[in-house]
């Protein structure tokens, strides 16, 4: 039986992310197969898309009140993704399977990640006694699959997320088998690194797999009239992991999606697609990013109020990210 990496699109965007991923993969000749799940959220032509990059593409139903695999769980709306992450432990024609979020990027080779057990992870940057569930390795099995799907039932999640959920089912991975600690390298936080730059500077260069986290993804970025994304940060690094990003998706993902007449033409799509391939787009200036001194006195409880920290310059942030986005 084979091995997979597996991800999860639940609508278009996310597809974007997924798709981007897959040619990272691909990008480093990863020798397991590439699975995708989805749920109805995908439209056609994404659909389509998405069966030409991966080698499957597997749609599931949301697991919410309305279904009966979900053991009757009444008005936990909010779980409903979470829950559909969990189906992947239904993937029972794979022997092994690594997760991985459709906000990360693969940068080397890193096929050495299905020699490790379930339930394997790195460390979550927020509360390292916890891991991230943006990529983890794992054994599908039908019996885990309802044993965890009884626990949500019972306890629900402390984050109400996946994470949560899958860090209490798995509450002993801080302490029983260092072996199934992953690497920080395996699952990088782009956005976290300016606060221990020193060790970015020395390790950096080992990091396999970073994580877009956060609410904005690299697919939602703006662009200037060139068709250049935008990033509104000071570190390189990040810069770097971005511009690689749009790199693989301007060369591989998005000639696919211009010929994908079925996504043009889809409402959910046209935004995106009028964004990253108008060359007439033109986002509005952004104003600096805060230096990373100014981000470590806002940590420190002191940040400089009479300046960069003033009220109307966190307005004006806050008003130009918003027209940004309605843009």
């Amino acid at each position: 039986m084979a091995e997979a990496w597996v991800t999860l699109a639940t609508n278009d965007s996310y597809s974007v992310g997924a798709l981007t991923l897959a040619a990272s993969l691909r990008r480093v000749n990863t020798t397991r197969q590439l699975v995708c799940v989805i749920t109805e959220g995908v439209g056609e032509g994404m659909l389509n898309c998405l069966k030409q990059k991966f080698d499957h593409v597997i749609k599931v139903e949301e697991l919410d009140s309305n279904d009966a695999a979900n053991l009757k769980l009444l008005d936990r709306h909010d779980l409903g993704v979470t829950f559909t992450k969990i189906r992947c432990w239904t993937l029972t024609q794979f022997t092994k399977c690594v997760f991985l979020d459709a906000d990360v990027l693969v940068l080397s080779h890193c096929d050495e990640l299905f020699n490790r057990d379930e339930l394997s992870a790195a460390p979550d940057a927020g509360w390292p006694d916890c891991f991230n569930s943006g990529v983890f390795v794992f054994k599908p099995s039908l019996e885990t699959y309802q044993s965890i799907l009884q626990y949500a039932k019972e306890n629900g999640s402390f984050d109400g997320g996946d994470q949560g959920l899958l860090n209490s089912y798995f509450n002993d991975w801080s302490t029983k088998d260092i072996r199934k600690h992953l690497p920080f390298t395996y699952n990088m936080v782009a956005s976290a690194t300016y606060s221990y730059l020193p060790a970015y500077k020395k390790f950096g260069q080992n990091v396999k797999i970073v994580h877009f986290i956060g609410a904005t993804k690299p697919w939602l970025v703006s662009f200037d009239a060139n068709g250049e994304p935008q990033i509104g940060t000071t570190e390189q690094h990040t810069r770097n992991h971005l511009q690689l990003w749009w790199q693989i998706f301007s060369n591989e993902v998005k000639p696919q999606l211009e010929t994908s007449s079925a996504f043009v033409q889809s409402h959910q799509s046209y935004q995106f697609m009028s964004c990253v391939m108008s060359p007439a787009y033109t986002s509005p200036p952004e104003p600096p990013a805060l230096p990373v001194d100014t981000r470590a006195a806002w940590e420190s409880g002191s940040p400089d109020y009479a300046n960069t920290a003033s009220f109307n310059n966190i307005m004006k942030k806050m008003e130009d990210t918003l027209s940004t986005k309605d843009n």
